[in-house]
């Protein structure tokens, strides 16, 4: 929290500092344009954060090569300020370049792989290309599975992702499948209470509810709505989520 905000009091200065200083040249003035770059995007402030991942891409390139593993991160980071202002093609130009290089030097199972291979396909479902992306989420899922196992972060978060994939094409009863399992591990695993595992019961209700089951629905969300008054309050933001919710169930 400190170095953050440390960051965000540099945020006035940093224009004026690239004006005034002269920063030595290569990979240490890098490090130095991808700290400020960092503040912009903390800030919200894409345009200005791209603006200067552009010169980090180039000089990471020139000195450290088109594979270093910063020159990728610079440019993965350089996708995500695209993706922020909506640009969804130009970034996933950009990580397909980035996942075509980690496959070839990292192979198809590393970490770093899958996580982009992860990133490309939501940048295809934020196209509405819901098959291509649920065939590299699979893809991700299965991998994942093996070498990290089954209750891993990053695996629930694909398994998560690809139900999305499939509800978005009216695949109701395979989401469903799918979030039942999210939710069983982020039980056990988190607990009842976490914010995650709620947010898991949420979306099985809303397939239970597509699929005209509003019993069902109304016994998750309820569930949600009182735990999230206990946790949160009645008055935090998503327990009056949950009250919505709840409500359109019983119009329905």
């Amino acid at each position: 929290m400190s170095d953050y905000l440390f960051r965000k009091d540099l945020l006035p200065h940093i224009a004026a500092f690239q004006r005034q200083t002269n920063s030595p040249s290569g990979i240490i003035r890098s490090e130095g344009i991808a700290e400020f770059a960092l503040v912009y995007r903390e800030a919200g402030r894409w345009k200005e954060a791209e603006v200067l991942l552009v010169q980090v891409v180039e000089i990471r390139k020139r000195v450290l090569g088109e594979e270093h593993p910063d020159t990728l991160n610079s440019i993965g980071e350089h996708a995500l300020t695209i993706v922020n202002q909506g640009r969804w093609k130009e970034a996933e130009v950009l990580l397909v370049q980035v996942v075509e290089i980690r496959k070839r030097v990292l192979g198809e199972e590393h970490l770093d792989t899958l996580n982009s291979i992860g990133e490309h396909a939501l940048t295809i479902m934020n196209q509405g290309r819901w098959k291509e992306a649920e065939v590299l989420l699979v893809q991700v899922m299965v991998i994942m599975k093996r070498v990290l196992g089954e209750e891993h972060p990053d695996t629930l978060s694909s398994i998560h992702n690809l139900a999305l994939t499939i509800v978005n094409q009216g695949r109701w009863k395979e989401a469903e499948v799918l979030q039942v399992q999210i939710m069983a591990i982020m039980k056990r695993v988190l607990s009842e209470e976490h914010p995650d595992t709620l947010s898991s019961i949420h979306n099985l209700a809303t397939t239970y509810m597509n699929q005209g089951r509003q019993k069902e629905a109304e016994v998750l969300q309820v569930q949600v709505m009182e735990t999230r008054k206990r946790v949160l309050g009645e008055e935090h933001p998503n327990t009056l989520i949950s009250l919505a919710n709840l409500a359109s169930i019983y119009r329905n």
